[in-house]
């Protein structure tokens, strides 16, 4: 698609978010809509892009990036209409940014490597935090919002930058195994100490993804797909058979559960 072609699609989806949200000729639902109504939506709608992506739907990806950028368009919407700003002010400080943290490519500076460069980034957006940020913690503008383990994560990325990090996997193993000792410990307690131990146990296992270079939102999604692969082939298997998983037990579920991960190994897609 051309740039002008692109231009046009864009003006068209502006124009008709612009006509779903008139007060008078629009439609009720887009009307009543706000920036905290419809936020959980555009949650939704960034989760539905990642699903896409991992499962490699490539033919559905087009329309979930659709999805997503029409939770840009709604906001920048009703931004307007509160006379906040606009989609051309959303677009623009976003071209701008992306200009002003990738100097090696708009300006005369270069970078020797992808490590480099994410340093010289990670430096810019620290600048950038400083000066408009009135909380000066390195902590600062994580939002609350993001997924426990994505935020756990970031938070410890941001740590490390300080020196706050361990310089090898080998310790962080060994706090995981201190903090399931401190679980195992805190058993026989309550509810609040076993949920307070367990999140230091996972709070140390997403430390270990860091240290591993692997996103664990990303890993615990995967994990999430494989469970539900073998058990989907499990309950296809009993069907088949005219029984349901609550009819066996727990080792002939365990067997198949086993026959699922060979089944599934040797085809992906099941």
């Amino acid at each position: 698609m051309s740039d002008r072609a692109a231009a046009e699609a864009l003006v068209r989806l502006l124009e008709i978010m612009r006509r779903l949200r008139d007060p008078e000729t629009g439609c009720p639902w887009d009307v009543e809509q706000t920036f905290q109504t419809i936020a959980p939506y555009t949650v939704e709608e960034a989760y539905e892009v990642a699903d896409a992506i991992e499962r490699g739907a490539f033919d559905e990806l087009l329309g979930e990036l659709g999805d997503l950028l029409l939770q840009v368009v709604y906001h920048a919407r009703i931004a307007e209409e509160q006379g906040r700003f606009g989609f051309a002010e959303v677009a623009r400080a976003i071209a701008d940014k992306m200009v002003r943290r990738h100097p090696h490519v708009f300006g005369e500076d270069r970078v020797a490597s992808a490590t480099a460069q994410r340093r010289a980034w990670e430096a810019v957006k620290a600048e950038e935090r400083a000066r408009k940020a009135a909380d000066p913690s390195v902590l600062a503008d994580l939002p609350l919002a993001l997924p426990a383990l994505s935020r756990a994560q970031k938070l410890q990325a941001r740590a490390a930058r300080v020196g706050f990090d361990w310089g090898a996997v080998a310790p962080v193993l060994a706090k995981i195994r201190e903090e399931l000792d401190e679980l195992e410990a805190a058993l026989g307690q309550g509810h609040d100490a076993r949920e307070d131990e367990l999140g230091d146990v996972l709070f140390a296992l997403v430390n270990l993804a860091r240290h591993l270079e692997v996103d664990a939102e990303t890993a615990l999604r995967r994990t999430n797909r494989k469970f539900e692969d073998r058990f989907r082939w499990i309950e296809a298997r009993l069907a088949a058979e005219g029984a349901k998983p609550e009819q066996r037990t727990l080792a002939e579920l365990d067997r198949l559960w086993n026959e699922a991960k060979r089944a599934l190994a040797k085809d992906p897609a099941g």
